[in-house]
């Protein structure tokens, strides 16, 4: 059974860097074919997909957020991270990674989702 928990602050002041870090266990993040992948829920709104990082190491931002994301991974800790840089307001959302199965958009497994809001 593959399991996905996310970790970060709750908080973040506007124009800082949010950090949110995907613990998996159950299954290795450089097994062959899975895209892990970040997605957010912004209040009121539908789930907008972040990006990914797959099995090989390479990640993929959707381009209206590249300018100021970053998706990594740590394989000896087999977690991999979110940074967004210079946030604002409009970045609250309930954050959620998860994995999918060839970056097709069919994530299987999700983690329970931490919410971080953008305030001073």
């Amino acid at each position: 059974q593959v399991q996905l928990q996310e970790s970060g602050p709750g908080l973040v002041k506007p124009s800082q860097t949010l950090s949110l870090t995907c613990s998996v266990s159950g299954g290795s993040i450089t097994s062959d074919y899975y895209y892990w992948t970040w997605i957010r829920q912004p209040p009121g709104k539908g789930l907008e997909w972040i990006g990914h990082i797959d099995y090989r190491g390479s990640s993929y931002v959707r381009p209206s957020l590249k300018s100021r994301t970053s998706i990594s991974r740590d394989t000896s800790k087999n977690q991999f991270t979110l940074q967004l840089s210079a946030v604002t307001p409009e970045d609250t959302a309930v954050y959620f990674c998860a994995r999918d199965l060839g970056g097709l958009g069919n994530a299987d497994y999700w983690g329970q989702g931490t919410q971080v809001t953008v305030s001073s």
